[in-house]
C-alpha cells in the first residue's frame, strides 16, 4: 500500500504577521535548521524538511525570529536548541547573547524558552555537552570562553565558568588581540579544544561534566604556525584524531589525539586550494565524514569545499577535488549523519545547495537542489518525529 502524504505545518512566527498554512511534504524525515547573519533576506533561524532518500529540500520558513542567530546546537535529546546571537552589545549591555528555544520536531516549530548573556562581544560558536547539561560558547569579539547550565526544562542559567584569554599573534591587523573562534568537545567529554584565531593556538582545557568547569590542561594549548589564523576544528569519529582549519593561510591540519591526557600533535598539513590559484581567500568550516574516512573544508573566495581523502595510521591527508559550491562565500556547512548528502551553506549568495557524497571516493556532485534563505551561515539537522 502506497504511504499516506503527511501535512506538515511550516512554522512562521507571528512577528512577521502572516498566518500558518499547512504544505505537505512527501517522504520527508530530517527538519534542517540554518543559522545566519540578520538584515536583507534574513530575520532570524529558518527550517527546511529534507528527506534523506532523494535529497530534497522543502521551502525554508522563519522559526525565530532574533538577532545574527550565526551558529546553532541541538540538545542530545533533540528537544532544544541553542543559538547564540552575534553582537556586541544585547539590551544595553555589553556582551553577546545564547537563546534557548525549545523543539517541536514534528512541525519544526521553535518556541523561545530564555535568553542569557555569553559574557563576552561576538560570540560565534557554542556545542552542547554530552550529558545535556552545558552549553559551552566562544566569544569571538571578547577573546573567551564561558559555559552556561542548561536546567531541565531547556533553559539557560548565567554562565558560572569563565576563562578569559590574552595575548596577541604577528598579524596586526588580525591578531592583535585573542579571538576565540570555536569550542569543541572530545568523544569523551572530557577535554575542550578551542581554536584561538588571534593567538594561533588550539587552547586545550579540561572539562568538568559534573560541575561544568573548564580548567587549562598541561601543555595549555598546541601551537599553530604564525599567521595562520585557526578558525574552527574537528573530531574524527575514532576519538584518536582531529583536525583544524586556518582561515588566514588556507590550510588545513590532521593531527593525533591522546583523548586521556588531551594533547595534540600534528601529523600532516596540507593546502585548502587547488594549485595555481590566484585570488584572494579564506577558510571557514571543517568537518569529518560519519565514517571517517573524509574531511571536508570551505574556502570563500575559491567558493569551494576541499575535499580529502583521510589515512588514519599514517595520519596524511589526500586531495580528492575542490567542488565549486555554487555560490558565495560558503560558510558552514552540514554533512547529514547518515554520510549521503552535504549541504553548503552560500552566505553572500543567500543560498543552500545539496551535494551527494561519493561513499568510496568522498567526492561532490550537485543533485540539483537549492534553496533561497538569506544570509546562511550554519546548518544541523533534527530527525522529524513520526
Amino acid at each position: 500500500m502506497a504511504k499516506k502524504k503527511r501535512s506538515i505545518w511550516h512554522p512562521v512566527t507571528a512577528a512577521v504577521g502572516l498566518a500558518l498554512s499547512p504544505v505537505v511534504v512527501s517522504a520527508a524525515d530530517t527538519w534542517v535548521y540554518f543559522g545566519t547573519y540578520t538584515g536583507g533576506k534574513s530575520k532570524g533561524i529558518y527550517a527546511s524538511s529534507f528527506d534523506t532518500k532523494t535529497g530534497e529540500l522543502g521551502v525554508p520558513r522563519l522559526v525565530a525570529e532574533t538577532a545574527n542567530p550565526s551558529f546553532l546546537a541541538l540538545h542530545p535529546t533533540g528537544k532544544f536548541l541553542y543559538a547564540v546571537g552575534e553582537l556586541d552589545r544585547v539590551n544595553g549591555v555589553a556582551g553577546g547573547a545564547v537563546t534557548a528555544y525549545a523543539v517541536d520536531s514534528l512541525s519544526g516549530r521553535l518556541s523561545q524558552i530564555n535568553q542569557k548573556s555569553s559574557k563576552g562581544g561576538g560570540p560565534c560558536h557554542l556545542v552542547v555537552d554530552a550529558t545535556g547539561r552545558w552549553v559551552l560558547v566562544a566569544n569571538y569579539g571578547g577573546g573567551s570562553v564561558a559555559v552556561l547550565p542548561i536546567k531541565d526544562d531547556g533553559s539557560l542559567d548565567d554562565a558560572g565558568s569563565f576563562i578569559q584569554h590574552s595575548g596577541s599573534s604577528v598579524n596586526p591587523d588580525r591578531q592583535k588581540e585573542p579571538h576565540a573562534h570555536s569550542i569543541n568537545l572530545d568523544r569523551d567529554n572530557r577535554f575542550a579544544v578551542v581554536a584561538d584565531l588571534g593567538l594561533d593556538r588550539l587552547m586545550v582545557y579540561r572539562f568538568g561534566a559534573w560541575s561544568g568547569v573548564l580548567e587549562a590542561n598541561s601543555p595549555a594549548y598546541t601551537a599553530v604556525p604564525p599567521g595562520s589564523g585557526p578558525r574552527h576544528f574537528a573530531f574524527h569519529p575514532d576519538g584518536r584524531h582531529a583536525f583544524a582549519i586556518h582561515e588566514m593561510l588556507s590550510m588545513l591540519s590532521a593531527y593525533s589525539y591522546d583523548p586521556k591526557a588531551g594533547v595534540l600533535k600534528e601529523t600532516h598539513s596540507i593546502s585548502t586550494l587547488p594549485a595555481g590559484f590566484v585570488g584572494g581567500n579564506s577558510t571557514a568550516e571543517v568537518q569529518v565524514h560519519p565514517s571517517g574516512k573524509f574531511v571536508y573544508g570551505s574556502n570563500r573566495g575559491h567558493d569551494s569545499i576541499a575535499v580529502y581523502q583521510f589515512d588514519a595510521r599514517s595520519g596524511v591527508l589526500k586531495r580528492v577535488e575542490n567542488e565549486p559550491t555554487q555560490g558565495r562565500v560558503p560558510r558552514n556547512f552540514g554533512i547529514h549523519p547518515g554520510g549521503r548528502f552535504l549541504l553548503a551553506a552560500n552566505q553572500d549568495s543567500d543560498s543552500v545547495v545539496v551535494f551527494e557524497i561519493d561513499a568510496k571516493t568522498g567526492a561532490l556532485t550537485p543533485n540539483g537542489q537549492s534553496i533561497e534563505v538569506g544570509r546562511p551561515v550554519c546548518v544541523k539537522f533534527l530527525k522529524m518525529t513520526k
